[in-house]
């Protein structure tokens, strides 16, 4: 009788009722809400009347924001999962720079050329997070290896092989294929098309391209994005395999003993993290029609930025996809908005660094408030 009596208090903490407002409050989007919210009132303020709102500027923003949200995907991911990936942003430059050594110096057709790419950069991903179970070293420290690796091949290959560290005539190697159309392309054309013809968009008033709409599609870069958000969003939330990234980031050792194949999923996350980070590469290099060797400097801070903005914790085992989109979205925002607010440019990491700080910041305080941590 008096065990049934201790116990009752216990029974009555785990079967507690939490309000919408708490719940609300301690869910990993907040930060990125917040964030949000708090960029779009300050340009709506400053920069209304500056184009940043046409539809021209809208897609301005847009592109970039969706450059940031394919790589912050597989970030977060990963980084849920316990784990970093300070490679991502050498693997943006290498992989460009294979896509054109395959498609364009070796003439190989560009879906070949694509797929191999992708092969190759899945793999060295899968031997970042082989390295890392097996070897139980940081993934701070393998990862940053990896990243003079790649960074060193990048610049390596193009001087051996063409003896110059940029490579163009990609986009006319790539013309009319089927696989590169995915990289390359826009949709909706026609839509837009309707709508300058409606005159709910501008249209540019002169030059070779006069009468045609200002925004005559969606880049496909916009769609891998959208795609790649909604992907990690349902993986993460629904399904059994997102249970096990929480696990495998929240407490690995407790994971393994409930039966979670903890290695098998921060392999897979490596994996994911550099199959964005392709996607991102082969999109950037249909877009300029060439490959650099200096592509993606600094990608790898700027998608675990955006990451941490959304809400994830450096620790692992909490975060939102939804949360890393928003962060991206703040980035693109912000890069682009400070432009048409007429701000010096070199204040926008400035006001990156602010916003990240305050993010932090209140994701943290309200998570004590609410579950009464220290």
């Amino acid at each position: 009788m008096g065990d049934a009596t201790q116990a009752s208090p216990l029974q009555d903490e785990r079967v507690k009722k939490i309000s919408p407002f708490r719940k609300a409050l301690i869910r990993p989007e907040l930060g990125g809400i917040v964030g949000t919210i708090a960029v779009f009132t300050f340009f709506l303020l400053f920069a209304f009347d500056s184009g940043m709102f046409s539809s021209q500027g809208i897609m301005n923003w847009s592109v970039v924001s969706a450059q940031f949200m394919v790589i912050a995907v597989g970030a977060c991911l990963l980084m849920i999962a316990g784990e970093f990936d300070l490679s991502v942003g050498s693997m943006i430059g290498f992989a460009g720079m294979l896509v054109a050594i395959f498609g364009v110096t070796m003439g190989w057709p560009m879906w070949a050329a694509i797929l191999v790419t992708f092969a190759i950069c899945v793999t060295i991903g899968a031997l970042n997070g082989w390295i890392v179970v097996r070897t139980g070293l940081p993934s701070f420290i393998v990862t940053l290896a990896f990243l003079f690796i790649l960074r060193g091949l990048t610049i390596f290959l193009p001087q051996t092989i063409e003896r110059k560290t940029i490579i163009g005539g990609i986009r006319d190697a790539a013309e009319g294929d089927w696989l590169g159309a995915l990289f390359g392309g826009k949709i909706l054309g026609g839509l837009f098309r309707w709508l300058a013809d409606a005159g709910l968009i501008g249209v540019f008033d002169r030059g070779a391209r006069a009468g045609e709409p200002v925004v005559d599609g969606i880049p496909m870069l916009m769609v891998w994005a959208l795609v790649l958000v909604v992907f990690g969003h349902v993986l993460l939330t629904r399904t059994k395999f997102g249970n096990w990234i929480f696990a495998s980031g929240g407490d690995p050792e407790a994971a393994r003993n409930a039966g979670v194949p903890v290695a098998k999923v921060k392999i897979l996350m490596f994996m994911f993290t550099a199959f964005c980070a392709t996607v991102f590469a082969i999109c950037q290099v249909m877009e300029f029609g060439s490959a650099g060797a200096d592509r993606g400097l600094l990608k790898e801070f700027e998608a675990i930025i955006a990451v941490v903005i959304g809400g994830a914790l450096l620790t692992g085992g909490y975060g939102s996809v939804i949360g890393a989109a928003l962060g991206a979205l703040i980035f693109g925002v912000v890069q682009q908005g400070l432009f048409f607010a007429n701000v010096e440019s070199s204040l926008f990491r400035v006001f990156l660094g602010v916003i990240l700080l305050g993010a932090v910041i209140l994701n943290t305080n309200i998570r004590r408030i609410i579950t009464g941590e220290r």
